[in-house]
């Protein structure tokens, strides 16, 4: 059930004071707090709701969760999302995400690296297939020297290093936090 209407009251600073301690007990925020305790009420009242707020489904996509850290794993998560170029609560996110589904994400800046990194590749590949090709037609090579090939092998010999240095990094620094961890 998706929640779209909003219920107010205006209490006395106590009685805030006093729902924000609890709400700090049971590691809610005050809205969660005060959601349970209405249906909680509304459940023992016997009024007969069609559906039910069920705090372990949310079905309302971009669902907010509170986390409380200790301020030193405050420091790191900024530290470690600032690195990344990305906000700490976009960085957890991805974070949260990778591990419960078990998948590796990119971010932005990489991905965009890679595909850069693999067009290049791409358009390498096509030139050597126009190289080749013109070889076999004259049947002699009318081009580029063997120096050239050479210089051209290690472009792509170092693109490759380099592609496979960011994945490493991109690797390590989700295991450690930091791109500049490894190397």
């Amino acid at each position: 059930m998706v929640a779209t209407e909003v219920l107010k009251v205006r209490v006395p600073h106590e009685t805030k004071q006093i729902v924000r301690t609890l709400a700090q007990q049971q590691q809610l925020s005050e809205s969660a707090l005060l959601m349970r305790l209405l249906e909680t009420m509304l459940q023992t009242s016997g009024v007969s709701r069609a559906t039910t707020f069920d705090p372990l489904h949310p079905v309302a996509r971009g669902a907010r969760l509170y986390v409380r850290l200790r301020p030193e794993d405050h420091v790191l998560l900024r530290e470690r999302a600032a690195s990344r170029g990305m906000a700490a609560a976009t960085y957890a996110s991805i974070m949260l995400r990778t591990h419960l589904r078990g998948v590796a994400v990119l971010p932005e800046r990489e991905l965009v690296e890679l595909k850069r990194s693999v067009a290049e590749l791409g358009a390498i590949g096509r030139n050597l297939n126009q190289i080749a090709r013109a070889t076999n037609q004259a049947g002699r090579l009318t081009g580029p020297s063997v120096q050239d090939l050479h210089a051209l092998l290690r472009v792509c010999t170092a693109l490759r290093d380099h592609i496979k240095g960011l994945i490493n990094s991109n690797t390590a620094s989700w295991d450690t936090g930091h791109a500049e961890a490894r190397r």
